[in-house]
């Protein structure tokens, strides 16, 4: 695996993403922009994908 990538978020950023999870939008754009949220806590991909039930390969 290459290097890791690790995802910033101001304090703003970080609440739009968390209000895109109650608003009409694809299930798509609730799920990535939970994802960023979770790198951006510390979370690693491996972690991230478990949490989804995903393989780290459907990123």
């Amino acid at each position: 695996m290459g290097a890791r990538l690790r995802v910033f978020l101001t304090r703003e950023q970080d609440e739009t993403l968390l209000k895109l999870r109650a608003i009409n939008v694809p299930q798509k754009v609730k799920d990535r922009a939970e994802i960023i949220r979770l790198n951006a806590h510390g979370w690693y991909v491996e972690k991230i994908a478990l949490h989804f039930k995903w393989t780290a390969i459907d990123f």
